[in-house]
């Protein structure tokens, strides 16, 4: 595998799949998206693919003669291997308030959305009350967040790996927890002002799917 290129492991519908696709398409990575159907045919689960990624999660990233696994752990391998064009602020102090954003995120509120949680409920609508109530503190949180570290994107004026987390998550929101981001108007603002970014417009789940 050439340096330049990459091989992704995903589901259109992933928001931890978006987040590297996202971040490939920033940093002009070409790559070829795989599909790993993690809803209907259970491809994760399979022993294939198991010997891609033992943790039978997506995103698994095969570049550089490596397969990682671990959406942040990814995109922190791109910002050391391919610094630019950066996704980390310059300052400490926003380095802090962006890593607040992406944990806050990607513990507080993805692992409690996911779909593999279903199983250990009796019903679908006590599902939905666990992930929307999860959710719900999560956004609060992230509203009070932002509203300290906010310009045109999460941090100040410059796209960060906040940003590839808040995209996918709010839309995970909006799309499986009917949340109205109303109740978050920072979160609401830069989520739509991000949806309009050519990135997140070329990296959409809508748009991946009929690509695919």
């Amino acid at each position: 595998m050439a340096k330049s290129g990459a091989i992704l492991y995903g589901f259109w519908q992933s928001s931890c799949t978006w987040r590297v696709r996202a971040a490939l398409r920033l940093k002009n990575i070409p790559f070829e998206e795989r599909v790993v159907d993690i809803v209907k045919t259970k491809q994760q689960s399979t022993d294939q693919f198991r010997a891609i990624n033992p943790a039978q999660k997506v995103p698994a990233l095969l570049i550089d003669d490596q397969t990682l696994v671990e959406s942040m752990a990814i995109l922190q391998y791109l910002e050391e291997t391919r610094p630019e064009p950066s996704l980390t602020p310059g300052t400490l102090m926003e380095r802090v308030q962006m890593r607040q954003i992406c944990e806050t995120i990607v513990s507080g509120i993805q692992p409690l959305q996911n779909v593999g949680l279903k199983r250990s409920f009796e019903t679908l609508e006590e599902y939905q009350k666990f992930t929307k109530y999860w959710t719900l503190r999560g956004l609060q949180t992230l509203e009070e967040l932002l509203q300290k570290s906010a310009g045109k994107y999460c941090i100040g004026d410059q796209i960060t790996l906040a940003d590839l987390c808040l995209v996918p998550q709010s839309y995970n929101a909006v799309s499986r927890s009917t949340t109205d981001l109303k109740e978050f108007p920072t979160v609401a603002k830069l989520y739509k002002t991000l949806l309009n970014e050519k990135v997140f417009k070329e990296t959409h789940p809508e748009y991946v799917k009929n690509k695919l």
